[in-house]
């Protein structure tokens, strides 16, 4: 694909998301658009958002469980970028009616590193080593994709569906819980909604990251140290709304709450 174009449709991501207006899917305008061209739409419209002053603290990967596999109808992982503009601290309110288009909520495993990772080569074990604690936390997703009428293309170009993301009140060494098998419940206003396991993303979290690495080392970016790396959700999305209010609770691992407005 053009360089041109390619800027011009990262530029209509990134006005969807300022007006909170979505677009119609970009695999439905009879463009080839290849997995490459997605990740360079992304990074245009990343160009977008860092020159309005935000600044990237973190990556996420999406699509790494089959419950959201089959829910989205894209069978591979893919990644995004946080930016510090993102960020909330369980027990906040956080704003998605005047942030969001159409926002659903996953409950994952946060990653915070202490050392650079940069792949390829990079092992489950080189992840542990440089992770410096795990917690709890929600990804809210949003699509500026119509209807959430995405192929793993849109997505991708849409920096992996970012929404927002709070952060759990504990950390914990990642050597003291077993990210494999450590259970997750999540409940929505009051109720248990979906439970699910650390096993549910690739077959561990850590699975999750490195891949991660191995795959931006393709690209000639590193996971850094002091990033937050959002593991992959373990349980179905969930839409949400203002007024709804969600637990997430991990075992071993402490839990992150969120209202929204």
């Amino acid at each position: 694909m053009e360089h041109a174009r390619i800027q011009a449709l990262g530029d209509e991501l990134y006005q969807a998301m300022i007006k909170r207006e979505a677009v119609s899917p970009l695999t439905s305008r009879g463009e080839d658009i290849t997995i490459d061209d997605a990740y360079h739409i992304s990074l245009r419209m990343l160009e977008r958002r860092l020159a309005d002053g935000a600044s990237v603290i973190g990556k996420k990967i999406g699509v790494t469980s089959k419950a959201v596999q089959n829910m989205l109808n894209v069978h591979q992982p893919d990644f995004g970028y946080l930016t510090d503009d993102m960020v909330f601290n369980s027990g906040e309110v956080v704003p998605i009616s005047d942030r969001l288009i159409a926002p659903r909520a996953e409950g994952e495993i946060a990653f915070i590193l202490k050392k650079d990772l940069t792949g390829p080569g990079i092992t489950n074990a080189d992840v542990l080593a440089a992770t410096e604690c795990v917690m709890p936390c929600f990804e809210i997703v949003d699509s500026r994709i119509q209807d959430w009428q995405i192929a793993i293309q849109d997505t991708i170009a849409d920096n992996a569906s970012c929404g927002l993301f709070v952060l759990g009140d504990q950390a914990i060494s990642p050597r003291k819980v077993d990210l494999v098998t450590c259970g997750m419940v999540v409940e929505k206003n009051g109720r248990v909604l979906s439970t699910g396991a650390g096993a549910a993303a690739l077959g561990s979290p850590v699975n999750c990251v490195t891949w991660l690495a191995n795959t931006l080392g393709k690209f000639g970016i590193s996971l850094k140290a002091g990033e937050v790396i959002l593991s992959g959700s373990l349980v179905p999305l969930e839409p949400v709304k203002a007024g709804d209010y969600m637990r997430v609770d991990i075992g071993g691992m402490g839990s992150a709450s969120v209202r929204f407005s």
